[in-house]
């Protein structure tokens, strides 16, 4: 996966600042514990930027059972975020797998997860923005104007009668709250572009290559045919001698054998 430095990059009017390697564990390992579950995260820093590494190196350095790794590898292998190879063991017999982090893959699923984190984000602050909460500080407890209507603005636990929440602090954490994932998703995609652009560059000198070995490859067909039809033409443009009929040959002296013939009659 490609690591950043702290360096910005400006996009038009837009500065986005260039994802850092910590950065990308720190939020690819909040992506990890979703899908794959708390203490699942320590994978990353195994795996990010290393390629086919050995699961029974995995297991441990996670201090945990090799059937516990791949339960977490599995989770995040259906999801595209890593992929294996197996070799069999020459000694042993049995297949090792080896695993490696896809940088593009866990990028777009990290684009994807962000997104919705910024959509409940809004919700949540339209929610805090239009509506009125109501909370009991004995108990710590605060519900919706409508839960506590429910219940006559008393609270079920301990029968405090509830006060109206100050929706400020929430508002402003909320909104703190998008910025910061907002500008993540900024850097994530940045660096999705960059890896695409490396990849489109990297396909293109190859197809280059390929496309530089077929002509090479016609060029030389071509070549090889056009010795073998000038060799054929010249065979048949050589004069070949006519060799002398024997018939001919055979008919001049019989001629002459006549002639005497006939001469002889007359006398």
């Amino acid at each position: 996966m490609a690591s950043g430095d702290n360096k910005t990059k400006k996009q038009g009017k837009v500065e986005i600042r260039k994802i850092s390697s910590r950065e990308q564990i720190r939020l690819l390992q909040g992506l990890v514990e979703e899908l794959a579950g708390v203490g699942a995260s320590v994978i990353v820093e195994i795996l990010y930027n290393k390629k086919d590494v050995n699961e029974f190196n995995i297991a441990k350095r996670m201090n945990l059972t090799i059937n516990q790794v791949r339960n977490i590898l599995y989770k995040l292998s259906a999801d595209g975020l890593v992929s294996f190879i197996r070799k069999k063991d020459k000694r042993k017999g049995w297949y090792i797998y080896y695993w490696t982090l896809g940088s593009e893959k866990c990028l777009v699923k990290l684009e994807q997860a962000l997104m919705k984190k910024i959509a409940d984000l809004n919700a949540l602050l339209r929610s805090r923005e239009t509506k009125r909460f109501y909370v009991c500080k004995p108990c710590g407890i605060e519900v919706s104007e409508e839960k506590a209507l429910e219940h006559g603005f008393s609270c079920e636990e301990c029968a405090e009668v509830y006060e109206l929440a100050d929706n400020t602090p929430s508002i402003r954490d909320t909104k703190a709250k998008i910025t910061k994932t907002e500008k993540d998703l900024q850097m994530i995609r940045h660096e999705l572009d960059s890896i695409r652009e490396k990849t489109s560059k990297k396909r293109q000198i190859n197809d280059k290559k390929e496309e530089k070995e077929k002509k090479d490859t016609r060029d030389k067909a071509r070549s090889a045919a056009k010795k073998i039809r000038d060799a054929a033409k010249g065979i048949k443009g050589k004069k070949l001698k006519k060799p002398v009929k024997k018939t001919a040959k055979k008919k001049t002296a019989s001629k002459k054998v006549n002639k005497k013939a006939k001469a002889k009659k007359k006398k």
